[in-house]
């Protein structure tokens, strides 16, 4: 009988350790799948608005280019050969619903020329270009001066700083769009004296001969990517990013590239 009932304990004892093993092993696996899933890559979705050159347009079949996109290309790459594990995807809308589609988590970032606004409850980036707010008017107009464009008929893009420094213009009548591009051609036919818009995209129209700059900029700026308000977790490491954008001579050569100054001022 002891012998029978030492021979039952060690299959007993045998058993409990394979069930035991069993159990380990799935503990492992769990474990693993665990781990494997935070490291996953995560989608992030960028919106753009490309009417906007040199910092964001579309080619005429179709592609987005601009110093903007080329920027977040570069972000992206450097932040997935750094450490981090992101896919990325351009969504194209109209540049006053980006942010509010960051607000309701349709989006998880705006590269689109953003500047800085108090009103702008948003995350900011560090930035990574300077830039102004100036008055645009057609090459034959008789405005020469920002000073000039008391109560004229004014536009701006919908949801700009733009759109802000045309309405604090005295007895201005401003108009707004959300498309640039249809702005200058309205502009170019006559229906507004003056467009307000960022610097590098007027001087970018201006290059064609068709409109000039008015003398005094109206508002010293820099250009920042944006994030939903509090969505620092995303924005550290795109800050990481930039300062090696722009620390790098792929900063120069694309803004040499899209006629954009390199000076950015601490």
């Amino acid at each position: 009988m002891k012998t029978t009932k030492k021979i039952l304990s060690a299959a007993l004892a045998g058993l409990c350790t394979i069930a035991f093993t069993a159990c380990s092993s799935k503990t492992s696996t769990a474990s693993a799948g665990s781990a494997a899933k935070t490291e996953e890559k995560k989608t992030i979705l960028i919106g753009i608005s490309p009417d906007y050159p040199p910092y964001d347009d579309v080619t005429t079949d179709g592609q987005l280019t601009g110093f903007d996109y080329d920027m977040g290309e570069w972000l992206f790459k450097w932040m997935n050969e750094n450490g981090y594990n992101y896919d990325h995807e351009w969504k194209q809308q109209s540049f006053d619903t980006i942010i509010s589609s960051l607000g309701a988590d349709q989006i998880d970032l705006g590269i689109s020329g953003f500047t800085y606004d108090k009103d702008r409850q948003v995350e900011f980036s560090e930035p990574y270009l300077e830039s102004a707010e100036v008055a645009m008017v057609t090459k034959d107009s008789p405005l020469t001066s920002s000073d000039d464009l008391k109560g004229k008929t004014i536009a701006a893009q919908l949801g700009t700083t733009g759109e802000s420094c045309a309405n604090e213009i005295e007895g201005a009548d401003v108009k707004t769009a959300e498309d640039m591009g249809i702005i200058i051609e309205s502009l170019k036919g006559g229906a507004y004296d003056a467009v307000i818009l960022d610097k590098p995209v007027a001087e970018n129209y201006a290059s064609t001969g068709d409109y000039k700059i008015l003398d005094g900029e109206l508002l010293d700026e820099k250009n920042y990517v944006i994030a939903k308000e509090g969505n620092t977790e995303l924005m550290e490491p795109v800050n990481k990013a930039i300062k090696a954008f722009v620390a790098s001579s792929d900063y120069k050569d694309l803004c040499d590239k899209y006629g954009l100054s390199a000076e950015l001022a601490e």
